[in-house]
């Protein structure tokens, strides 16, 4: 179980669900018909909030969940201060709190950009790219990759210029990267020492990076993701607000991410 945000809205939708239907039921066990004027300040508190926190928890945990992005881990494809939905229903609908998969829907696919709970702290979120699948042998090297011993192609895209709080990317090595398919852009700096080797992704689990490539912490360094760990995938940034430096981005607003 996870005593996380859903967590609480669904102690609040029990809580305040019961309160209302207890009330309606004593009414009712009495014969007398309910009235606002005669309500209990506890009753139409829980009546006032019982409709409100039951449509969040629904939308949350069942349609999209926001969130917004703290690092540069995800540059050039989102920007420190990005706010971004999640579709919680791609890769199937899950129980709130209890997080087990009720209806199996789609696979996650290589290039998904997925929000997922950090293994190795699972009151964490990340956010990353899928790299690779089930059972694929992902290898990283020089700052290349490849899949299954095939190369992803890598297309330079000049220096990047950084802005806001991401100021200091500027100088990186800014690419286009085929993975086996999917183009995003990359970031790398040229010099920067960065964990190397062969990865093995095993059944049920799935090999995450940062598209940020030498300021990203992923699966090269702490593992796999299990896939019960998926939170959704990310796919609309709603709002970019850069508090530090530029304000709200607004050529950002609206942006589908791929």
């Amino acid at each position: 179980m996870d005593y996380d945000f859903s967590f609480f809205l669904a102690v609040a939708t029990l809580i305040t669900g019961v309160v209302w239907g207890g009330y309606l039921l004593l009414l009712k066990s009495r014969g007398e018909v309910f009235s606002e004027d005669n309500e209990p300040v506890l009753v139409e508190y829980a009546r006032s909030f019982f409709p409100v926190v039951l449509v969040v928890l629904v939308l949350r945990s069942f349609i999209a969940e926001p969130f917004r992005i703290p690092s540069a881990s995800m540059m050039p494809t989102l920007l420190i201060g990005d706010f971004i939905l999640v579709n919680k229903f791609t890769y199937g609908v899950r129980v709130p709190v209890f997080n087990t998969k009720i209806i199996e829907l789609n696979e996650p696919k290589r290039g998904d950009i997925v929000v997922f709970r950090y293994p190795r702290d699972p009151s964490v979120d990340y956010i990353k790219r899928i790299i690779g699948l089930p059972g694929d042998k992902v290898g990283y090297y020089n700052k290349k990759l490849t899949i299954n011993g095939t190369p992803a192609n890598q297309v330079s895209l000049g220096r990047y210029q950084g802005v806001g709080q991401g100021e200091d990317m500027t100088g990186n090595e800014h690419l286009l990267e085929d993975l086996l398919g999917v183009e995003h852009s990359i970031l790398v700096r040229n010099g920067a020492s960065s964990a190397e080797g062969v990865y093995t992704v095993p059944q049920g689990h799935y090999f995450v990076m940062g598209d940020n490539r030498d300021n990203s912490n992923d699966s090269r360094y702490w593992g796999t993701v299990p896939e019960e760990n998926l939170v959704g995938q990310a796919f609309f940034i709603w709002m970019s607000w850069d508090w530090q430096h530029k304000g709200i981005g607004f050529d950002r607003i609206g942006t589908v991410l791929k």
